[in-house]
């Protein structure tokens, strides 16, 4: 399996740098981030680590669903991810991820919301990205429109 590789480029200190990350193996786009932009409600153009990885958690959730379903006898005709990830104070000082809560709706032939919902806990726990973000506390809302 591939290796894929992002880079960032930063300057200054915590409350007055900002860098760029670039998707480097995909060469699809190199995006802002800011400390005070991360910790503000309004991201105001910039990305962050959190948002980067609720990327690619709805991306790794979808797929293994996707797959989950096709092994219980279903067709998946569409699947709507979301994952919100929050960042807060950490007891042991600095910040931690504080929760992520994935979200997914889905059109799916041969399953009923039983089946649906049980290939949707298989997925939050099955996918790499879940596995490695072990340490967080995941939630899951699912079900079939």
């Amino acid at each position: 399996m591939p290796t894929r590789t992002a880079r960032t480029a930063w300057n200054g200190g915590l409350q007055d740098g900002s860098g760029q990350v670039e998707l480097s193996s995909s060469g699809r786009g190199t995006f802002d981030v800011s400390f005070p932009k991360r910790a503000a409600d309004d991201a105001d153009g910039t990305t962050s680590p959190e948002e980067l990885i609720a990327a690619a958690h709805s991306s790794c959730f979808a797929m293994q669903l996707s797959a989950l379903i096709a092994e219980a006898g279903g067709t998946p005709q569409s699947l709507e991810v979301t994952a919100d990830v929050s960042l807060g104070p950490d007891p042991a000082g600095g910040f931690r991820l504080t929760g992520i809560t994935l979200t997914v709706r889905g059109e799916v032939d041969g399953l009923d919301a039983a089946g649906f919902a049980e290939a949707a806990q298989a997925a939050k726990a099955g996918c790499p990205v879940s596995k490695a973000l072990t340490g967080v506390e995941i939630s899951l809302d699912a079900s079939l429109e």
